[in-house]
């Protein structure tokens, strides 16, 4: 799974000569929290609601609020967008966003094709991209099974044991670990404690059987 994949397409931008008030309203309007930067189809920073807040003057400053609206009304999106923006490919893989976003410690990446703005993606999407890989809004029964003895093909043997029963699988989700591996599989199926029986008939070890969330 991409970028792509995941990414908001759409996306509102501002350019830099835009007053900050005008962003400001942009992002209340949209219920938005960054905004790319865009100055003749090219990205040129960002601003996030946490720039915007280190720009507004102390509450503890000498200013009078008429000096404050006047030097506010004077600042444009370039006096206080970050430079240096940390981007991605449409084509890399959400893993890779994700590794970059903790990296950098970064809650959004513009996503640039030759250089042109196609979208951004958030800490959000990133969220939701998750709850869609794990079936998480599908319906079913999710199991966790702890296998000790993992071997080659165990998940065809797995899967086979559910076709032989003529239950669909929805997700799959391997973690290995040091001494055991968990496999967990969401079956579109709600009868749990049927499912349940057919893998402790198998031998398998059920750690949980539940359902999961459907909308």
């Amino acid at each position: 799974m991409s970028v792509r994949d995941f990414m908001t397409k759409n996306v509102i931008t501002v350019h830099s000569a835009m007053p900050i008030f005008d962003a400001i309203d942009l992002m209340k309007k949209h219920d938005i929290h960054r905004l790319p930067v865009v100055d003749q189809q090219r990205l040129v920073g960002l601003i996030t609601e946490g720039t915007i807040a280190e720009a507004m003057p102390s509450k503890a400053t000498s200013l009078s609020v008429y000096e404050m609206n006047y030097l506010l009304n004077k600042t444009t999106v370039a006096d206080i967008m970050l430079k240096k923006v940390t981007t991605i490919k449409p084509e890399a893989l959400l893993e890779d966003a994700i590794a970059v976003m903790r990296e950098e410690n970064v809650g959004v990446l513009p996503v640039l094709a030759d250089d042109e703005l196609v979208g951004i993606i958030t800490n959000n999407d990133i969220f939701d991209a998750f709850l869609k890989i794990t079936g998480y809004y599908e319906g079913g029964t999710r199991v966790a099974l702890e296998i000790i003895d993992d071997h080659s093909g165990v998940l065809a043997e797995i899967t086979q044991l559910l076709a032989d029963h003529q239950l669909s699988i929805l997700t799959i989700v391997v973690n290995r670990m040091a001494l055991k591996t968990i496999v967990e599989i969401q079956v579109e199926s709600r009868q749990v404690s049927e499912i349940e029986k057919i893998f402790a008939n198998a031998g398998y070890t059920v750690l949980s059987a539940v359902l999961t969330n459907q909308k």
